[in-house]
């Protein structure tokens, strides 16, 4: 039990040399690592079934899962490491704010794939339906690039059919008319074969000659037309039998999957959000126990212990400044006395040498002479 405590004193990151001085608070502390070692779980978990869908691979999804579960091990325990009680709630809340933001940002990435673990039953299903939205799309961007070529074909070949058929009512229509001359049925109400019947009889037959032309020039055209349709049709159903269905399931899948199901279920919406705020709340425990706690003499020690530190460190640079100030003082009030002697002695050596000088154009004065003219 006491390894067990020490471990997750550890990894509280509590200073064991103070704690022993308080031991009362040795529970609040081992609380508080307890937390953080399971957030290192729970991250190892899901950055795990996360990589497991990316790999494919037990082995990667284990080693990058414990990597990712480290890391955030040793980010949670640093962010309740710098966490220290000042005795100020503003002051503390104040310094709290960026480490729970990040703590809540940190619970986001955790909880994301463990949600997509605990509805994997309905995203599998909803990736199903997903599947064949993508495979119909695609059928669909297939068939559209032969549409217009196989509209075109049949558009001639119902032109073509509809020509036939304006002959062929016409045809009927002047065979009909003949037929009624014959018989008295219609045309001039006598029934006979007369010369009425016989021009009626030469336009039919003249329809009929002109239909009899007409099939022999569009039926070839249909029919070849008709064979291109098939052809084209039969081509779509090769390249859809030809697209690759590959797996429909990675990581940003599921994730989109997880999404539809919460905008179509306002149940799994609601327990989405809870699991998240849940592994919030998880993430943000310590930071928050730290927060509402009064001080504790863990506090007080551990202030004083850094104080002292404080206090010596401000002791020996002022030392050092005070020492360093005083030698810059030194050098600069000796430096520019010795400067202003230096300069009084050289004016005086000058003054000297012009007096000299003076001295000698007195006793030899200069002789002037005139040039000649």
């Amino acid at each position: 039990m006491t390894k067990v405590q020490n471990f997750f004193l550890f990894c509280s990151g509590v200073e064991h040399s103070i704690l022993e001085k308080c031991p009362s608070d040795r529970n609040k502390y081992t609380g508080i690592g307890a937390t953080v070692f399971f957030t290192g779980v729970l991250a190892f978990f899901s950055s795990g079934y996360a990589l497991y869908t990316v790999f494919d691979s037990y082995f990667a999804a284990v080693v990058f899962g414990l990597v990712w579960g480290l890391m955030i091990f040793n980010l949670d325990r640093y962010i309740v490491l710098s966490m220290k009680s000042n005795g100020s709630w503003w002051r503390d809340w104040l310094v709290a704010m960026p480490r729970l933001a990040l703590a809540v940002l940190l619970a986001l990435v955790i909880s994301k794939p463990l949600e997509m673990k605990i509805f994997e039953k309905e995203i599998q299903a909803e990736l199903v339906i997903m599947e064949q939205e993508v495979f119909k799309a695609q059928e669909d961007g297939l068939k559209a690039r032969y549409e217009a070529r196989i509209a075109s074909e049949r558009a001639q070949i119902e032109t073509l059919k509809s020509e036939i058929a304006q002959k062929v009512a016409a045809r009927d229509t002047l065979v009909k008319r003949a037929v009624e001359e014959a018989d008295g049925t219609g045309g001039s109400g006598q029934k006979n074969l007369g010369p009425i019947y016989k021009a009626k009889k030469a336009e039919a037959d003249k329809a009929q000659a002109e239909l009899d032309q007409l099939m022999a020039l569009n039926q070839p055209l249909i029919l070849e037309k008709e064979k291109a349709v098939k052809d084209l049709e039969t081509t779509i159903q090769t390249e859809i039998a030809n697209l690759k269905r590959e797996g429909y399931g990675g990581l940003a899948s599921r994730m989109e999957a997880l999404s539809r199901l919460g905008s179509k279920s306002l149940a799994i919406l609601y327990a989405s959000l809870f699991i998240t705020l849940l592994f919030i709340a998880i993430e943000t425990a310590p930071i928050m126990v730290k927060l509402i706690s009064y001080r504790s003499p863990y506090d007080y020690l551990l202030h004083e212990h850094e104080h002292v530190f404080a206090m010596a460190s401000l002791e020996s640079t002022t030392l050092r400044a005070n020492a360093v100030n005083g030698k810059l003082k030194y050098d600069t009030d000796t430096g520019r006395h010795l400067v202003a002697a230096r300069i009084a002695a050289e004016k005086a050596l000058i003054d000297h040498k012009l007096k000299e000088k003076l001295e000698d154009l007195k006793n030899k004065p200069y002789n002037w002479t005139l040039g000649k003219m």
